[in-house]
């Protein structure tokens, strides 16, 4: 029996996140510059994605650019924005075929506007697609995030648009760039880090975490099973005790 005939779809989780780490270490293993591994990432993301649909997982997040991700080589990042607006353009027809539906978060305004302008268009192009949503992390930053949101909780209540009582974890949310998407209850981070890196850190409270060795461009369908069958093994008791679940 195949990896992806143990999983049971009752025990899949409805939004998986990814860190896709080591396309650098990839390449630079391989003699080559690092842009050869972020263009070799491009793979295990159609893995992912086409694997994803057909499960009936309904979110996955990819972490795809931080916001410390800045303070690389420039000629890595130019390369790196012109590999995402390259992938955009040949990956919408196949989103549109497949009901897949584009979101962003983090603070696009960094990006080039080229990038932004695709970006838009496609997550535009996309937004009545009703099935597996794609969440694309750009320059994202946890922490910023939450900063931005404890900002825009003080101004509202300053206007008089809000009460401090009545703050409470739902409301908090509404104010985060992810409202409306349900948490991970996933989190895979591939090359043999074992850190979340400043990604949804409010968000993954509960998110079961699971880390291989594999650097990313090596990531593949059946790597992505064997993350899924792992958390469907485990026992999710939110502070409970077996007994109780």
């Amino acid at each position: 029996m195949s990896l992806k005939e143990k999983l049971i779809k009752d025990k899949l989780p409805n939004h998986v996140a990814i860190i896709m780490d080591g396309n650098g270490r990839w390449a630079i293993r391989k003699g080559a510059a690092r842009i050869f591994g972020h263009q070799n990432g491009v793979t295990p993301v159609d893995d992912v994605v086409k694997a994803s649909a057909e499960l009936g997982i309904k979110f996955v997040t990819l972490y795809a650019f931080s916001t410390e991700n800045w303070g690389r080589p420039l000629e890595e990042i130019d390369a790196l924005m012109g590999l995402l607006v390259s992938t955009i353009k040949k990956e919408t027809k196949k989103l549109l075929e497949n009901n897949i539906r584009l979101l962003t978060i983090g603070d696009l305004t960094k990006l080039p506007e080229n990038t932004r302008r695709e970006l838009n268009q496609l997550v535009q192009a996309t937004s009545a697609n009703t099935g597996l949503t794609v969440i694309l992390a750009l320059s994202y930053s946890s922490r910023h995030e939450i900063i931005l949101a404890a900002r825009k909780i003080i101004q509202d209540a300053i206007a008089g648009k809000l009460l401090p009582e009545e703050m409470n974890p739902e409301l908090f949310e509404s104010y985060l760039q992810t409202a409306g998407i349900p948490d991970p209850e996933l989190l895979i981070r591939t090359s043999g880090e074992y850190r979340i890196s400043n990604f949804l850190l409010y968000q993954s409270a509960y998110t079961e975490l699971y880390f291989t060795s594999k650097l990313w461009p090596d990531f593949r369908a059946e790597d992505y099973y064997e993350a899924l069958l792992d958390y469907q093994n485990r026992e999710r008791r939110f502070g409970k005790t077996s007994e109780q679940l």
